[in-house]
């Protein structure tokens, strides 16, 4: 920290340039004052308001939108450029109500439009066409200092929320999941940097749209893709040296790749791999919590073998060689499943790399012809999974004979829908609630309403990555970490999965409540941070004490209130 105090801030504006700085804009909230001595007395209304007024106000503003939740969003958006601190006030007192509408779902409709709409430029945008190192670094120089910039989300586009390649849209996924890590983990704002890496898109309705805002030719891949890729991150360690890299909805067949590159290189982390994983995870142990059955029993099962689905199997692969088992051993107690049906030592030439070791013997299979595949349905009734998840994307797959078949071998099968956004999910919760006759324990990826069982309402809890991935990144920041371990991913993931009763929305749900997101927070920075001293992985000094840690922690948050100007 330096001398200034938390709740000051150097402000060299006047005028319309003060008024248009969404950092320090205060709009009505300006003194009488500041009004005089930063030349606003004739720009302002004359009444002068409290931030608190200045939320009312929005928030009214933002009801007025009524179901049409797209214009929700752009209000949002534009609340953002204009007014830094009113935008985290409001949605902080309004938190699960919006967080769906500045994320997914809605953020993806959004990006979808994103060149229709396009209203102002918000994060750094790069593209292949201009590959030069020096330039890169101009670029990038122009958003800060080597030690503002502390959190870098980072994405190509061409895997966005289920909703596939989006081009240069993609870049306000960089900018939502920027917003999430002040929101539910306080890491300030202008701290962080949103970039979209253009590199093209095979989205043919965008590169048909005359109003498409990014490069208008196919997707480079290959060397050129991976070099120009290199170029970039190479660039960003020398201008910003001490930023955390955050991956994200970058391809299937890039993501782990590059992942696995570059994890051995600096710190960084990819959300849809490691996040969902973790999450999902935490859920799975809450669940059997409920089963009271351990990790090293199941029999889990992954429809939907992509970058969430086989970041997920990775994920429970490290939990249970931590428990004791060989690699191997834990790769059994997985199976995926995909367009191939369940994935066989006969589906070798068309794996992924990541899918070659999950593949399972043919030979226990030898009743199914060479050229047919394992469905889901019958997946399920020859392996009798414990854990059943869906990462597909694709809507309506787990029917009904398909989860009937889970309860017929299971007494409480986990079941876990989580593909997003909603119209995506393999199935609504009280479907599969009453193909299992109320067995299930439940989780899906979007919010989704209770159900009723046994006359009350069982709660559904929502599998998001912002119950992690903002702290994750908080706890790497504040430690200064040079690497982001398996041991720190699992410190998080246990965390989540221990976190108090007390910000449950009820006993039964099987993940927090979002609400208390903050406080879910602190709990897993604090775990990260610990594991990064123990593994030697920080580079700051931090208390050691875990009372005076997590005051520490607290007080590096950034809080959406007006400072003093000096």
């Amino acid at each position: 920290m330096n001398s200034m105090a938390k709740d000051e801030i150097k402000c060299p504006l006047k005028g319309e340039a003060l008024l248009t700085n969404p950092r320090l804009n205060k709009d009505t909230a300006f003194t009488e004052e500041e009004r005089i001595k930063y030349e606003l007395t004739s720009r302002l209304p004359p009444v002068v308001e409290t931030l608190q007024q200045q939320v009312n106000r929005a928030y009214e503003q933002y009801k007025s939108f009524g179901d049409r939740v797209l214009e929700k969003n752009f209000y949002l958006s534009q609340l953002s450029i204009r007014n830094q601190t009113l935008f985290y006030a409001l949605i902080s007192q309004h938190l699960v109500e919006m967080i769906p509408i500045i994320y997914t779902p809605t953020e993806g409709d959004a990006i979808m439009q994103f060149s229709d709409v396009y209203r102002y430029p918000e994060g750094c945008f790069l593209d292949i066409d201009h590959k030069d190192s020096q330039y890169i670094k101009n670029q990038l120089g122009a958003f800060g200092t080597k030690d503002s910039v502390k959190y870098i989300i980072l994405t190509d586009s061409e895997g966005i929320l289920g909703i596939g390649d989006q081009g240069v849209g993609g870049v306000l996924i960089s900018v939502a999941k920027g917003h999430l890590m002040t929101l539910c983990a306080g890491l300030d704002p202008n701290s962080f940097l949103p970039i979209v890496l253009d590199v093209g898109t095979d989205n043919q309705k965008h590169r048909s749209n005359p109003q498409y805002m990014g490069l208008k030719r196919n997707r480079v891949r290959g060397e050129e893709y991976d070099q120009y890729l290199d170029t970039v991150l190479t660039c960003i360690k020398e201008v910003f040296p001490h930023a955390f890299i955050h991956f994200e909805d970058f391809g299937l067949k890039n993501a782990k790749r590059i992942l696995d590159k570059y994890s051995k290189e600096f710190a960084c982390f990819n959300d849809d791999i490691q996040g969902t994983g973790a999450v999902a995870l935490a859920a799975i142990v809450a669940a059997l919590h409920v089963t009271k059955s351990p990790l090293t029993e199941q029999r889990i099962m992954i429809f939907g073998a992509g970058t969430a689905g086989m970041g997920i199997a990775n994920q429970i692969v490290s939990a249970l060689v931590g428990d004791g088992l060989s690699k191997q051993e834990a790769i059994d107690h997985i199976y995926l499943v995909d367009r191939y049906g369940l994935l066989l030592e006969k589906h070798a030439t068309v794996a992924t790399e990541g899918q070659k070791p999950f593949l399972k013997k043919s030979n226990d299979f030898r009743d199914i012809k060479e050229e047919d595949s394992v469905d889901l349905e019958t997946a399920i009734s020859r392996v009798k999974p414990t854990v059943l998840l869906g990462c597909s994307g694709q809507s309506g797959k787990f029917t009904e004979n398909a989860m009937r078949e889970m309860a017929k071998h299971v007494e409480q099968p986990i079941i876990f829908p989580i593909s997003n956004p909603t119209k995506l999910m393999e199935a609504r919760p009280d479907q599969i609630n009453e193909w299992t006759n109320g067995k299930a324990l439940l989780a899906t990826g979007s919010p989704m309403p209770p159900i009723k069982r046994d006359g009350k309402d069982y709660i559904i809890s929502q599998c998001n990555n912002a119950l992690l991935y903002p702290a994750l990144g908080v706890g790497c920041v504040l430690s200064g970490c040079k690497f982001l371990t398996n041991g720190m991913m699992k410190a998080a993931s246990d965390a989540l999965a221990t976190v108090p009763k007390t910000l449950f929305k009820s006993e039964e749900a099987l993940l927090p409540d979002l609400k208390n997101a903050r406080e879910i927070s602190r709990h897993i920075t604090l775990a990260v941070m610990k594991q990064a001293r123990k593994e030697n992985m920080n580079t700051t000094e931090f208390p050691t004490e875990d009372k005076a840690l997590s005051e520490w922690i607290r007080n590096q948050e950034w809080d959406p209130c007006y400072k003093k100007f000096v």
